[in-house]
């Protein structure tokens, strides 16, 4: 990893810890793009009246497959690109309840951004001035976790990395959501293992594979031995913890 994405990373993950533990609100981030190359460049009039309509078109389609992408604008200076996810297993109803949450809070957070993403325990949202569909997001990386320690974290990163990379391939190429969640025993301590990995559905399944092992390759080694840990990119997603998280 570049300095710079550590160092972003770094930040994501202070900033995300602050919501959880002092506002209260779990496992979400924003992070604002302004202008090209993260430039200091604003967003127009026209821009931001195209990216409000997207924005709602996306609200309204989302719920009904868990996904929505589009762009909208007369020429590509007022053209903004959006994408929309909801997790596999979340519901119509909790999946429109999360869209406006994600909604309302990047723009609030976001104003006048040329390019914005919000990351839920239930959905993700991310807009930007360039096309980015079907392509791996490598500048959007953030990770959490606990601070429980296992009792024997060798052992639990083992089954950890089993676990997850046997679901990364699922959601690669056995689900047409691009989503795989399943549990593992492990047989120290009677614990049972709960993972969850998915991707956005612009990418290939190829794609979606190698943003997933590079995002577990990096989560388990910064959260070595960790009870729980989380990673949200641009393009994929993956969890792990003791305890159950996905919905039946």
């Amino acid at each position: 990893m570049s300095s710079s994405r550590l160092t972003s990373s770094l930040y994501l993950l202070a900033f995300a810890l602050l919501l959880q533990n002092v506002l209260g609100i779990e496992n979400s981030f924003v992070r604002c793009v302004y202008g090209p190359n993260n430039m200091n460049a604003t967003a127009t009039s026209s821009y931001n009246t195209s990216l409000s309509v997207l924005l709602g078109s996306m609200n309204q389609l989302a719920p009904v497959e868990g996904f929505a992408l589009g762009s909208l604008g007369q020429n590509n200076l007022d053209r903004p690109y959006g994408l929309l996810l909801c997790r596999g297993d979340v519901s119509s109803s909790d999946c429109r309840t999360c869209a406006l949450l994600a909604t309302s809070e990047i723009r609030k957070s976001c104003p006048n951004s040329r390019g914005g993403f919000v990351a839920y325990d239930d959905c993700l949202l991310k807009y930007s001035d360039t096309d980015f569909f079907g392509r791996i997001d490598d500048n959007t990386t953030f990770y959490m976790w606990n601070e429980n320690n296992v009792s024997n974290p060798v052992v639990f990163n083992q089954k950890t990395t089993e676990l997850l990379s046997q679901l990364a391939t699922k959601a690669s190429y056995n689900s047409t959501k691009l989503f795989a969640a399943g549990e593992m025993d492990i047989p120290e301590g009677s614990t049972k293992l709960y993972g969850m990995t998915t991707c956005t559905r612009d990418l290939s399944s190829a794609d979606c594979k190698k943003c997933l092992d590079g995002a577990i390759v990096e989560l388990l080694r910064l959260a070595y031995g960790k009870e729980l840990a989380r990673f949200f990119g641009g393009s994929c997603t993956v969890g792990y913890q003791i305890n159950p998280f996905v919905k039946a």
